[in-house]
């Protein structure tokens, strides 16, 4: 059986601290964690379920920290969580069956992150991160902020998720702020960085910015093929926000030359078309969007929605406009597959059954 030992950094996380480690305590042989400077309980807490808590003075990098929380574990493996994610009952117990059962020869495991929610707590945004790497020279962060380990040797994916749980408000601007001190200071951002950099800046809509970084981004030809795929979908989300439509599909269909199609893209391309009410074309890209398959070992990032949901209730909307209210029905039917208690579907359930009664009567 492999041993695990859990990393983590965390400053003033009283309110989330002992949730993370309740949920992970019984799936990990040692518990490290390491301090930056907190001012409310979050030391106390930490000391309730590990006596290995360390101090590390913050400087202004996040990768820094973290690679002092891993020269401190002990186990074969290290793997990290923050402190406002939590594992639910069947990942730990997954977890701990692939821990029980993994090949010696493996050195990266590579785990589901889900971030976000719909109004039913099922994942709508997810995407792979690397989560245990065996403990060697090569489990190195790197980066000051948007840490990453590139994964190494031999890698797996596991279908076990982390779930992240915030719990209150955070600064928006931490990030953008990060970035900008860096700026400042004359750092060149590697290519991920700079992608990293360029969210930041649409995410606080400073539009224009945001552009400029991803077109010098993608015109610098280095980045990761995940991350260049996601770069067009902010693009045409950035454009979006200033009003050119005609620059947003652009860099939607930029995309195209990086890998088959996602029903992201596909599904923005459809909204572009929705919007302007032209139904035919619009159902053209949400029946794109359902022939593309989950890239579930690329790593990149997913939006769940777009893999049914999304599609069939647009292409219901489509074809209702279109007068063709059986296809119409059936698509909303599809979509209720995906999310049974949708208001949309019910809705649109009562509207078609009235409409195709009253039809059938003639």
């Amino acid at each position: 059986m492999a041993t695990v030992s859990l990393c983590m950094i965390v400053k003033n996380e009283e309110e989330v601290l002992a949730r993370n480690l309740e949920s992970s305590k019984g799936m990990v042989d040692e518990i490290i964690i390491v301090d930056t400077g907190s001012t409310d309980k979050t030391k106390e807490i930490a000391l309730q379920y590990t006596d290995k808590v360390y101090d590390f003075k913050w400087i202004d990098d996040f990768g820094a920290a973290r690679n002092f929380a891993f020269s401190k574990g002990t186990m074969d493996y290290l793997m990290w969580l923050d402190a406002d994610d939590i594992i639910l009952p069947e990942d730990a117990k997954a977890f701990k069956e692939l821990m029980a059962t993994l090949d010696p020869k493996i050195d990266t495991v590579m785990m589901k992150y889900n971030i976000a929610f719909d109004e039913q707590g099922n994942p709508t945004f997810t995407y792979f991160r690397e989560r245990v790497m065996r403990r060697c020279p090569l489990a190195r962060w790197e980066g000051s902020i948007h840490e990453v380990i590139a994964p190494f040797g031999n890698i797996i994916h596991a279908d076990i998720a982390v779930t992240h749980k915030r719990k209150g408000k955070t600064d928006p601007l931490r990030n953008l702020n990060h970035f900008l001190r860096l700026k400042e200071r004359g750092k060149k951002f590697s290519p991920r960085e700079q992608f990293y950099f360029a969210r930041e800046l649409y995410y606080n809509a400073r539009y224009d910015e945001a552009i400029a970084e991803f077109e010098s981004f993608l015109d610098g030809g280095r980045g990761w093929v995940e991350n260049n795929i996601e770069a067009c979908r902010m693009l045409c989300l950035c454009y979006r926000g200033i009003k050119k439509n005609k620059e947003g599909r652009d860099a939607l269909l930029r995309s195209f030359t990086y890998d088959s199609p996602r029903a992201e893209h596909c599904c923005d391309l459809g909204w572009y078309y929705f919007d302007e009410e032209k139904w035919e074309p619009a159902a053209f890209w949400y029946h794109a969007a359902l022939g593309c398959k989950r890239n579930t070992e690329g790593g990149g990032f997913t939006l769940e929605e777009c893999y049914g949901y999304l599609p069939h209730i647009q292409l219901c909307v489509c074809y209702d406009r279109l007068g063709e209210k059986e296809k119409a029905s059936h698509h909303n039917e599809e979509a209720g597959k995906f999310k049974p208690d949708s208001p949309q579907v019910k809705g649109n359930r009562v509207y078609f059954r009235r409409i195709l009664k009253t039809a059938a009567l003639g």
